[in-house]
């Protein structure tokens, strides 16, 4: 057993799309993980006893993971887990994502969001465990004042929707709790927008109902599940009218959170930071379309619609911190988010559903 597999990594939200990527990286590395998840986003496998993507994502490791069906809004649940177990860091993905969503109903995620953070923070000190790894976002940065955003950018007063707001007041409350009590540890990962999938196509992301997300929605068009796909709004101030976004690969950014717990597991790390992850490089709707039809060979149909509430003309991120102090970068390309993202969902046309 070497030193890694001594050590256990808690997982909220681990079978969504970021977190069983970054699970199978974790598991790849060494690790053990402990994950749980309340199926919000993900969908339980043949035998009910575990989502689909991480039974998927133990035979891409060829090891094996813990996984508790549980709701971080369920403290006394979240208490028993901690009790069966030794954790060493918390990694904290669970949290309802759909920035449209969330300007139609702003109190289901400050509960949720909001809510389960804090039942969890409250189990972890409960527990004596104080090194968490957050995922955040960049909708933390709301309107940006400058591009690229670096993490000294203004955070929180221009935040454009309820689920960037949620993500914010969780960064203040992690903040807050590492100000006040002696030993604890907080990495802030602030990313941009995950695309792609593993390369194997076994595992992607699977979201419920009609994609909140710009590349699910092209590859569902592309496979037939959607007619057309809708481009929300043409007349931003970008290169072509459309919003300009960082899309990252999803396993850039499995591998960024890996760095962040190694680097949150030695002893010289203390307090609370952010790091940006994601390319560096902002790429318009239309752009990523084309790129799409490129890599894949298949013609996107689109129409142009309003604007949705929430939307910025572009953001991109500076990410020179995250590879100064964390050593990591990403490394795929556009091209390669294309084909992965398509690879995925025409071996899985609807997903994880059988």
């Amino acid at each position: 057993m070497n030193d890694n597999e001594k050590t256990e990594i808690f997982v909220t939200g681990g079978a969504g799309y970021v977190g069983s990527h970054s699970i199978l990286e974790l598991l790849k590395n060494g690790y053990s993980v402990v994950a749980v998840d309340n199926f919000s986003n993900s969908k339980p496998g043949k035998d009910q006893t575990m989502p689909e993507s991480l039974k998927r994502v133990q035979c891409l490791a060829g090891k094996e993971l813990t996984f508790y069906e549980v709701d971080l809004l369920n403290k006394d649940s979240l208490k028993q887990i901690f009790q069966k177990h030794t954790f060493s860091c918390v990694v904290h993905f669970a949290a309802l994502k759909a920035v449209g969503e969330s300007c139609r109903v702003p109190l289901d995620y400050y509960r949720n969001n909001v809510g389960g953070s804090v039942n969890l923070l409250e189990v972890m000190q409960e527990f004596n465990v104080k090194r968490i790894v957050f995922s955040s976002s960049a909708t933390v940065y709301g309107v940006p004042l400058y591009l690229p955003i670096d993490e000294t950018h203004p955070v929180g007063s221009t935040c454009t929707n309820p689920y960037g707001r949620t993500k914010y007041f969780i960064e203040e409350i992690l903040k807050d709790v590492s100000k006040s009590e002696k030993g604890w540890s907080v990495i802030l990962l602030r990313y941009f927008n995950p695309v792609g999938a593993h390369e194997s196509g076994i595992i992607g992301e699977d979201p419920h109902g009609v994609p909140n997300n710009l590349m699910p929605y092209i590859s569902q068009v592309a496979v037939g599940r959607l007619k057309e796909l809708m481009v929300f709004g043409n007349d931003y101030d970008t290169v072509d009218g459309t919003g300009v976004r960082d899309f990252i690969h999803v396993m850039d950014l499995a591998e960024g959170h890996v760095s962040a717990v190694k680097e949150i597991l030695t002893a010289e790390f203390k307090g609370c930071t952010a790091y940006n992850l994601g390319t560096g490089k902002g790429y318009s709707v239309l752009e990523v379309i084309k790129a799409f039809e490129d890599a894949c060979s298949v013609k996107i149909p689109y129409i142009i619609v309003d604007r949705r509430d929430g939307d910025v003309d572009s953001i991109y991120a500076d990410v020179s911190l995250a590879e100064k102090c964390l050593g990591w970068k990403s490394k795929r390309s556009l091209k390669q988010m294309c084909e992965d993202t398509w690879r995925w969902q025409s071996k899985n046309p609807i997903g994880f559903r059988t």
